[in-house]
């Protein structure tokens, strides 16, 4: 499969974005990278932000494994009733809830419901984020600035807390970071700040947790440019249109290309690794 190095110059003007309103659509699934069998055969998994993007590419992915999973959206409907059937496609379950992730007590509910529905969890995915554009630190507004930290950060650490309970011997945890974590943002800088924090708490937690000798691993992916419902949603239609380009590889990748990592740190193939960061951003060089 060839993937695009250009897009169409868009824009839309609704965060974080849909995904069926994107040119060229985002490819989440392709045979060549996450093959079907059976790595997570019969476990149970949340993602967050699992509608679109990288979290319907790990929904899939997962699905491919053996893998039921809750899809967990903020209000993109059409695109986790797409994401629903694809899971689905493969013969596995997909539960959708809709809500807040900034909101402690809607995570407490996702995962009642989630223990409701499949009696366990064995795999958390924190994926959901929201990010803008500013020119300059003092042209973020103050609720924006809480909005974008009380989505990436607080969402992440309740969900954890109202899951981490339920977890067991070989489960995983998964936050989704960025490269800007690493080498920073000029027009993200709220958003480099909430990613900076989630590869901290990686660190942290999945020390913490190999102490304790609980066999819960806690991991992140760093993604570099890749084709989501963010960019259309948070840049202008020319700085889309030249998206990842500045990547050695020449282009921004495909949610697609994230998902195997995902998978990986969520089987027993990870046993050992805990506390750690993957890097898919097409060749740049980070210091982890």
């Amino acid at each position: 499969m060839t993937f695009p190095n250009t897009f169409e110059p868009q824009h839309q003007d609704h965060h974080p974005g849909f995904e069926h309103e994107m040119n060229p659509a985002p490819i989440y699934d392709d045979p060549a990278y996450v093959k079907e069998g059976d790595l997570l055969k019969d476990k149970v998994a949340i993602i967050t932000g699992g509608d679109s993007g990288i979290g319907r590419a790990v929904a899939v992915a997962y699905a491919k494994q053996g893998a039921n999973v809750a899809v967990i959206y903020y209000n993109e409907h059409d695109d986790a009733n797409q994401t629903k059937q694809a899971v689905e496609g493969y013969k596995r379950q997909c539960l959708l809830l809709s809500g807040d992730i900034s909101d402690a007590n809607f995570c407490k509910d996702i995962a009642g419901k989630v223990l409701a529905e499949f009696g366990k969890i064995d795999i958390l995915v924190n994926n959901a984020a929201v990010q803008y554009e500013a020119n300059s630190l003092c042209e973020i507004p103050d609720e924006r600035f809480d909005k974008t930290f009380r989505t990436n950060v607080y969402g992440a650490f309740y969900l954890t807390k109202a899951v981490l309970p339920h977890l067991k011997l070989g489960s995983s945890i998964i936050n989704t970071t960025s490269v800007v974590a690493f080498h920073g943002h000029d027009k993200l800088l709220d958003y480099s700040m909430t990613k900076g924090a989630l590869t901290a708490f990686t660190r942290s937690l999945g020390m913490a947790l190999a102490k304790t000798k609980s066999g819960i691993r806690v991991n992140a992916v760093a993604p570099g440019p890749i084709w989501t419902p963010f960019i259309p949603s948070s840049m202008d239609p020319q700085t889309v249109s030249q998206f990842g380009s500045n990547t050695p590889m020449g282009r921004a990748g495909q949610p697609v290309e994230c998902s195997g990592a995902y998978v990986f740190l969520a089987s027993d193939a990870a046993s050992y690794i805990t506390g750690q960061t993957i890097h898919i951003n097409g060749g740049e060089i980070v210091n982890a």
